[in-house]
């Protein structure tokens, strides 16, 4: 699992949004966007601020991967553990692959519309054309 994967999938287990987090962190939110999307190279200073923001050591945060565990207690503090296996490393991996189809089908959906809003100017265009050929 890539850092960036790691900090989003660490953001949505706390609930909050990118406004949020980029919000926690002091940056922009567009700032923070790229560094999720892995666009953005991650100095260690914000690294350390990311692993204080979500209650976790550094060294914590870069040993997380699909055998280890994250979840989200009652009162919304998230819990590490490389020891307690309260999800098995199966359903970990499920969830991270969920969350990959999830985020392609958000950039699927965009997309569609994109095509759709070009279809809808290609055909008024069309019309400007016949219109002018009358």
């Amino acid at each position: 699992m890539q850092v960036y994967e790691k900090i989003r999938l660490l953001r949505r287990l706390k609930g909050w949004s990118q406004e949020e987090m980029a919000h926690h962190l002091e940056m922009s939110v567009s700032g923070y966007g790229g560094m999720e999307r892995g666009e953005t190279d991650i100095p260690l200073s914000r690294l350390q601020l990311i692993a204080k923001v979500f209650e976790v050591s550094l060294p914590e945060f870069f040993d997380l991967n699909e055998k280890n565990i994250c979840y989200v207690g009652d009162n919304n503090t998230l819990t590490y553990s490389s020891q307690i296996n309260f999800l098995s490393p199966h359903s970990i991996a499920l969830q991270y692959e969920l969350e990959k189809s999830r985020l392609l089908l958000e950039q699927q959906t965009k997309e569609i519309e994109l095509l759709r809003q070009q279809n809808t100017d290609l055909r008024a265009m069309m019309r400007l054309l016949q219109l002018e050929t009358k």
